[in-house]
């Protein structure tokens, strides 16, 4: 009798080739792992060697929240597709503001009191969220999916540019950088084009190192940090002492993870479309339990909330990779940066303006993606579905247009109202259940269209 036939998504590769894909992966995710550490460490105004223990936690944190995500554990945790976990920048605002109204230790007890008890809150919220998934027919995903990519590639053209717009660095936008941006992605459409197997399936990875090769002969790439880190280190839970927990503090932190859980809803949604998995409820609150656990173990381990990292997504649909073990193989890299910080240091060296080459091609696919999606949506028969869209993108994008937009609202609502992801989902949800009464089906595709037609 022959076997069941596996899915891609559940494919075990040979071990070299999982261990270049996951590594492609880390350098992807690794200039967005270790912000949001380098942020609140500064904001706490701690001492350089606990900031590192921050940036060593969040790295071994990431890792170990990415292979219960990928790999599974039990039947309440992981999504078990190919998914990075990562600090999430939702969460930076209102732990600046703590650490900033309590620096130093006292500062570090009192935010990772709010992110354990976060954590807890968000596992127990997670199956209400999983309710919502009736809600994203496909008008509603391709439309947030689009809203995220275009957010992304903010973060992909800040790279290249050395800092984001209102950066007043004399190096911003430097003719060098921004070439050596474009060589990285010529680079990466040149093996897409041309390579064949792996070689194709790692064009970013080869298209990230040949842009380091170039910028190392031209001096841009410093070494020195790599060569004053230490080869080991344990990473020690609760390293800042006794924390301390306050139920306003959790609440609001709590209301970031309900932010982040309906962000990480459409992630998952472009992954299960990419990889060609259907996403069922179940599954659904298992990956976002999961945000809660390893909110959790970040707050023990001395970091910081942790979410599905949306520029991974785009690098499984540039690679055409969909083995979920690809990413348990970058979790234990990840591990590995967090336990030998010579290694995350050298990861810390590539140059940002190497990354942003390579971010327009990712980020731009998970536009892409959302697009495909929307291909596929009736705007024909059911023409509230351009409404549909076009409002959900509008609104969608004002944080990014207007970044102030929120200067005279209450500053408890800012966590929602800047977050265009968010922004975009709500509205093209409301505006589903307005003209469709929430149905799934009023969304027709286009083949269903056709096929009424053809009767």
């Amino acid at each position: 009798m022959r076997p069941a036939p596996v899915h891609p998504v559940d494919e075990l590769l040979p071990l070299w080739r999982l261990s270049l894909l996951g590594l492609q992966h880390v350098l992807v995710m690794y200039a967005g792992a270790v912000a949001v550490p380098l942020i609140i460490g500064r904001a706490l105004k701690l001492p350089p060697a606990q900031v590192a223990l921050l940036i060593s936690a969040d790295l071994f944190c990431s890792g170990l929240v990415t292979l219960i995500q990928s790999l599974g554990a039990g039947r309440l945790f992981g999504i078990r597709m190919p998914v990075m976990m990562g600090v999430t920048f939702a969460a930076v605002g209102p732990l600046a503001a703590m650490a900033q109204t309590t620096p130093g230790a006292a500062g570090a007890q009192a935010i990772f009191g709010t992110i354990i008890g976060a954590g807890v809150l968000s596992m127990l919220i997670a199956p209400l969220i999983g309710r919502l998934l009736r809600f994203f027919p496909p008008v509603v995903t391709g439309t947030i999916i689009v809203v995220v990519g275009s957010s992304l590639m903010r973060v992909a053209i800040a790279w290249a540019m050395g800092g984001p717009p209102s950066s007043d660095s004399p190096d911003y936008a430097r003719l060098d950088h921004l070439g050596l941006s474009a060589l990285v992605l010529v680079a990466i459409l040149v093996l897409a084009k041309y390579g064949r197997g792996l070689v194709a399936n790692i064009s970013v990875l080869l298209g990230i190192c040949f842009g380091c090769i170039v910028a190392r002969m031209l001096g841009k790439m410093p070494l020195h940090s790599v060569a004053e880190s230490r080869f080991f280190d344990w990473v020690t839970p609760l390293a800042f002492g006794r924390p301390h927990f306050a139920v306003v503090p959790i609440l609001t932190m709590t209301l970031v993870m309900v932010v982040v859980m309906i962000e990480s809803t459409g992630m998952f949604l472009a992954l299960s479309d990419i990889v060609g998995k259907p996403l069922d409820r179940k599954a659904l609150t298992a990956g976002l339990r999961t945000d809660g656990l390893g909110t959790l173990l970040g707050g023990l381990f001395n970091t910081f909330p942790y979410t599905s990292f949306s520029q991974n997504v785009g690098l499984v649909s540039v690679t055409g990779v969909r083995s979920r073990y690809v990413c348990v193989a970058a979790g234990i890299l990840m591990i590995g940066l967090g336990l030998v910080p010579k290694l995350a240091a050298l990861c810390e060296a590539v140059p940002q303006f190497v990354l942003g080459g390579a971010g327009l091609v990712m980020f731009g696919t998970v536009a892409a993606t959302g697009v495909r999606i929307l291909s596929k949506v009736d705007f024909t028969h059911s023409r509230y579905n351009l409404y549909i869209v076009a409002v959900s993108i509008g609104i969608g994008l004002i944080p990014h247009a207007a970044p102030r937009w929120t200067l005279h609202m209450p500053p408890a609502l800012h966590p929602l109202l800047e977050s265009g992801i968010l922004l975009s989902a709500l509205t093209a949800i409301v505006l589903n259940v307005f003209f469709h009464g929430g149905k799934e089906d009023p969304t027709a595709t286009l083949e269903a269209a056709k096929a009424t037609d053809s009767h």
